[in-house]
C-alpha cells in the first residue's frame, strides 16, 4: 500500500471574516457580511418566536459567537450520567458528575434578528452559511423554515432567496436545543460560530464551489488544478467565462489562465496552470497563495471567488512512514477539544492563535481536531502558522457511548456531515488526513469495516487526495473484525505496547498514535511520595506535577516516547491533549467539584504545566529547554525526601541544592522510560533556599542553567501581557497572567488570594480563569481566586484606537498596572 497525496488550498466564502466587500469589484457581484451584532436571545420553549411580529424586547442583546452555557453557574447536577464508559475498562455504570463540564447547557435556546440584505432584488442570490450552531438548528427566515442541521459541530449552509423580501425588513429566527446525555465533554450552546450572510448574482460560485490541486513539484515549477463549480437559473445556460489569477503572499500575480463556458457545457470549469518557482508550505515554512477567480457572462462581473491554497505534497508509504515534501518526519501532534477555556466553545481567532503560539513554541507541528470538524478560523491560522492536522467528523457511528450522542443521526446524515466537512476543508494545506471516527464501539463487530469503507468511499469520493484516518482503542477487536486492516492510517489510541504487534499484522505497513499519553497532572501541584500511579486520587481533586500519574487505560509520556523513537513506521503521536478542556475530569468523574480535564500540557487558561517542557524539550529542535520541578517552598517539609526533576533538550545536567551538588545526571536507557527522557535526582531532601541546575551539551561543556528559589511571603502582583498592541477591531484579545510574588520577585506558589480585574479605556475585560479544575468561580466576573500564584485575564479590544489599563488588586498586595494600545490596522 502506497499512498501518495499532493496538494494545496482554501475555500474562498468559509475563510472570510468581511462586514463589507473587500474590493470594488466584489461589491458588484459578490457582497459577504459577519452577522455579529444586534442579535436577540433568550433560553427556554419560545412558540411563535419564529413569527416576524413575535415580541423579543425582553430578550438579551448578544453578540455571535455566543455560548450561552458558559456563564454558568457550575452545578453537579447539569447533565449527571449513570452511565459505565466502556473506553475507561468500567464494568459497572456509576454517576458522573461533571463529564460534561457542569454547566447547564441542556434545553432550547432561540437567536432572533432583524435581516438586512443590502442590494438584494430580482435576479440575485442570498444564502446564509452557518460556521456551526450547537445543536439541532433550525433556521427561520420571515417565519418560514429554510431548512435544519442537527450535528453542532458542522459547517452548514442554506439559500433564503425565496423567502425574503426585496427592499422590506426580514427577519431571521434560530432555534436550537442541546439534549441531555449527548456529549461526553463539554459541548457548548447555543451560536457558537460565525453567521454569514452572502449575497452573489444568479450566476454565481456556490459556497465552498472551488476544488484545487497541485502535483508535479519541483523547484522550477508546479502544476495547479482549479475546478470551479458554476450555478446557473434553472433553464438557463449562459455562456460564461472564468479568468484566474494566482497570486502571491505579496499579492504579485504569478500565473493566469482564461477558460470559457459554452451555452451547452457542464456548468464546471476545469482549469490548468502552471506556477513558477513555487513556495512550498510546511509547517518550518507556511507559504501561502491566492487564486482570484472572476465569473462573466460577456462583459458582465457575475462573481469573484478567492481559494487560498499552498503547495506541497506527501506520501504514507509501506515500511517508510510519512514523509512531507520528500522529507521524513513525524507528527509532534497534539489532540486538542473545541472549547477556549474561560471563553467557553464561542470562537474567537485571537484566541486560537494565542493557543497555536503556545503549542509553536513547545515544537508541536500537528492537530487532531477532537472528535469533530473544527471551526474554519482553526484551519486558516493552521494554514499561516504552520500545522499539519488531521479533520476529524465523528465520535459515534451507529453504536452509541451516550444515550443521545450522533448514532441516533447517522443513517440519515453521515453523508451529509462528511461531504460539508471535506468541501469546507479540501483546499488548505494545513489538512493532511481526515479521520472518520474515533474509539467508536462498531469496531467490535463485522459491521465495522462495512460503515468504514462507506464512510471512505464518501470521502475518497469528495477528495481523493488525502488518506482517511480513523482512532481506534480495541486494538484486539480490530484486528479480529477486520477494522484496522481497513482504515488507510491506522491510528491507536494507548497502545505503544503492542506497535511492534501490530506493525506485524498491518498490511499499510505503518502505524499513527492518535491519541496517546493521556498523563494527568494540575498546574503547580506536587504529591509525595513520587511514584508512578494509575487512577490516583487525592482528596483535593487534584493530580500531581511529577508527571508520573495516567490512567488506567494510558500512560506517561515516556512509553509512547520509546516506542517513538524505536520504531521507524510509527509515524508520530497525537498527545491526549494540548490544553486541559471543559468537562471529562478524570479521575475525578464520580467526584464534585472538578469540572474540567488535567490531561493538557497547558492548563485550561492556557498556562504550561510542567509537562509542557517535558514535551518541549523533546520537539522545539530550535531552542533549548531546560526546566526544573518543583517549585521550592516547602514550609513543613525540611529534611524530608522532595525529589527534582530536569526537562531538558540537554544530555546531562548537575543539581546544587543551596550550593552544594547533588551529583551529574546523564539520560540513559533503562528498565524505567523515564530515565531516557528525563533527569531526576530522587534523594533531594528539602531545605529552603535554592536548586540551580546547570545543563552540559554533548561535548559536556556548560550550556544552560535554571534556579528556583524558596519564595517569602506575598508581596505585589506582577502583570505579564502575551501581547501589548492589539487590533481595534472589538474581538482581539490580549492574555494577561497575574503572578502573586514575594518582594524578591519570586512566584508564591501556594498564593491563593483572591484578585480583582478592573479595565479601562479601549478596551474591556472579557473573562479570566486560573487553571483550578475544582474551581467554582465564574469566568466572567472580574475576580477570582489565584490557584498556586498565578491566574490569567483576558483583555478584549473596543472599535476604537488607544490605551487600554489593567489593574489587578489584591487584600494587602501592591497592585499590578499594565497599559495595553488598541490600534486601527
Amino acid at each position: 500500500m502506497n499512498h501518495s497525496f499532493t496538494r494545496w488550498a482554501l475555500p474562498g466564502i468559509a475563510a472570510l471574516a468581511l462586514l463589507a466587500p473587500s474590493r470594488p469589484a466584489a461589491a458588484q457581484a459578490r457582497q459577504e457580511y459577519l452577522l455579529t451584532t444586534d442579535w436577540k436571545f433568550t433560553k427556554g420553549e419560545q412558540p411563535n418566536a419564529a413569527q416576524p411580529g413575535f415580541n423579543d424586547a425582553k430578550w438579551q442583546t448578544v453578540s455571535v459567537p455566543h455560548d450561552w452555557a458558559i456563564y454558568g453557574p457550575f452545578d453537579g447536577n447539569n447533565d449527571l450520567q449513570k452511565v459505565k464508559i466502556e473506553q475507561n475498562n468500567e464494568k459497572t455504570a456509576t454517576l458522573k458528575a461533571g463529564r460534561t463540564g457542569g454547566l447547564p447547557f441542556i434545553g432550547t435556546g432561540w437567536y432572533r434578528r432583524k435581516l438586512a440584505v443590502p442590494g438584494f432584488k430580482a435576479g440575485k442570490r442570498a444564502v446564509l452559511l452557518f460556521d456551526g450552531a450547537m445543536s439541532n438548528a433550525h433556521v427561520f427566515v420571515n417565519g418560514k423554515e429554510v431548512g435544519s442541521w442537527p450535528y453542532g459541530y458542522n459547517s452548514f449552509s442554506f439559500d433564503i432567496t425565496p423567502f425574503l423580501k426585496a427592499g422590506a425588513d426580514n427577519t431571521l429566527a434560530v432555534r436550537l436545543q442541546n439534549q441531555s446525555e449527548a456529549s461526553r465533554w463539554y459541548p457548548g450552546a447555543g451560536l457558537y460560530r460565525n453567521v454569514h450572510l452572502i449575497v452573489t448574482d444568479d450566476v454565481h460560485i456556490p459556497v465552498w464551489g472551488t476544488y484545487l490541486t497541485t502535483s508535479d513539484i519541483t523547484a522550477q515549477s508546479a502544476k495547479v488544478k482549479l475546478r470551479t463549480q458554476v450555478a446557473v437559473p434553472t433553464g438557463t445556460r449562459p455562456a460564461l467565462r472564468l479568468v484566474t489569477e494566482i497570486r502571491d503572499a505579496a499579492g504579485k500575480v504569478v500565473a493566469t489562465t482564461t477558460s470559457n463556458l459554452a451555452a451547452t457545457g457542464k456548468p464546471e470549469f476545469e482549469q490548468n496552470l502552471d506556477l513558477p518557482q513555487p513556495k512550498i508550505w510546511s509547517p518550518e515554512t507556511p507559504v501561502l497563495y491566492t487564486a482570484a477567480s472572476k465569473l462573466y457572462a460577456g462583459q458582465v462581473l457575475k462573481d469573484e471567488y478567492r481559494t487560498r491554497f499552498g503547495v506541497r505534497s506527501f506520501k504514507f508509504e509501506k515500511d517508510k512512514g510519512f514523509s512531507l515534501n520528500g522529507q521524513s518526519r513525524k507528527f509532534k501532534g497534539v489532540c486538542n477539544h473545541h472549547d477556549l477555556g474561560p471563553l467557553g466553545a464561542a470562537v474567537n481567532t485571537a484566541a486560537l492563535r494565542h493557543q497555536l503560539t503556545l503549542l509553536k513554541d513547545m515544537g508541536c507541528d500537528a492537530i487532531r481536531t477532537s472528535h469533530n470538524m473544527p471551526a474554519p478560523e482553526l484551519v486558516a491560522l493552521a494554514d499561516e502558522m504552520g500545522f499539519m492536522l488531521m479533520v476529524e467528523a465523528f465520535d459515534e457511528w451507529k453504536a452509541p457511548k451516550v444515550k443521545n450522542g450522533y448514532s441516533q443521526y447517522f443513517d440519515q446524515w453521515a453523508e451529509k456531515d462528511l461531504v460539508n466537512m471535506v468541501r469546507r476543508d479540501r483546499n488548505h494545506p494545513s489538512v493532511i488526513m481526515w479521520s472518520i471516527g474515533n474509539e467508536v464501539p462498531d469496531q467490535s463487530n463485522p459491521n465495522g469495516p462495512i460503515l468504514a469503507k462507506r464512510l471512505q468511499d464518501i470521502v475518497r469520493r469528495e477528495d481523493p487526495t488525502r488518506p482517511i484516518a480513523a482512532g481506534m482503542d480495541r486494538f484486539d477487536d480490530d484486528f479480529k473484525y477486520g477494522l484496522a486492516p481497513a482504515v488507510e492510517i491506522p491510528g491507536f489510541n494507548y497502545k505503544p505496547h503492542r506497535y511492534a504487534e501490530a506493525l506485524s499484522k498491518l498490511p499499510q505497513g505503518f502505524l499513527l498514535g492518535s491519541e496517546t499519553a493521556s498523563t494527568v497532572s494540575s498546574r503547580g501541584v506536587y504529591k509525595f511520595p513520587v511514584v508512578t500511579a494509575k487512577e490516583k486520587k487525592y482528596d483535593d481533586n487534584q493530580c500531581s506535577s511529577y508527571d508520573l500519574e495516567a490512567c488506567s487505560w494510558s500512560q506517561t509520556p515516556d512509553e509512547e516516547f520509546v516506542q517513538q523513537d524505536d520504531l521507524p513506521n510509527v509515524i508520530g503521536e497525537f498527545v491526549w491533549t494540548g490544553f486541559d478542556y471543559l468537562g471529562e475530569p478524570t479521575p475525578y468523574d464520580e467526584k464534585w467539584p472538578s469540572h474540567s480535564s488535567m490531561f493538557g500540557m497547558l492548563d485550561l487558561a492556557g498556562m504550561p504545566k510542567d509537562r509542557y517542557y517535558l514535551y518541549r524539550a523533546r520537539w522545539n529542535t530550535a531552542q533549548p529547554t531546560v526546566h526544573l520541578l518543583p517549585h521550592w517552598t516547602w514550609p513543613g517539609r525540611e529534611g524530608q525526601t522532595t525529589p527534582v526533576f530536569c526537562y531538558t533538550s540537554y544530555p546531562s545536567a548537575e543539581l546544587f541544592v543551596n550550593g552544594v551538588s547533588q551529583g551529574r545526571q546523564t539520560k540513559a536507557k533503562s528498565d524505567k522510560p523515564q530515565t531516557r527522557y528525563r533527569l531526576m535526582w530522587n534523594d533531594v531532601k528539602y531545605a529552603p533556599g535554592s536548586i540551580k541546575v546547570v545543563a552540559y551539551d554533548a561535548q559536556g561543556k556548560a550550556a544552560a542553567e535554571e534556579t528556583v528559589r524558596t519564595a517569602g511571603q506575598p508581596h505585589h502582583i506582577k502583570l505579564v501581557a502575551d501581547r501589548t498592541t492589539l487590533a481595534a477591531d472589538g474581538q482581539d484579545l490580549a492574555y494577561v497572567t497575574a503572578r502573586v510574588e514575594d518582594k524578591d520577585g519570586n512566584l508564591c506558589p501556594d498564593a491563593a488570594d483572591q484578585l480583582q480585574v478592573a479595565v479601562t479605556g479601549a478596551g474591556r475585560f472579557r473573562a479570566m480563569g486560573n487553571g483550578d479544575p475544582t474551581s467554582l468561580e465564574l469566568f466572567h466576573q472580574p475576580q477570582m481566586h489565584a490557584f498556586h500564584g498565578q491566574l490569567v485575564a483576558i483583555v478584549q479590544a473596543s472599535n476604537k484606537a488607544g490605551d487600554v489599563q489593567l489593574k489587578v488588586t489584591g487584600a494587602g498586595l501592591q497592585a499590578g498596572t499594565l497599559q495595553l494600545k488598541t490600534a486601527v490596522k
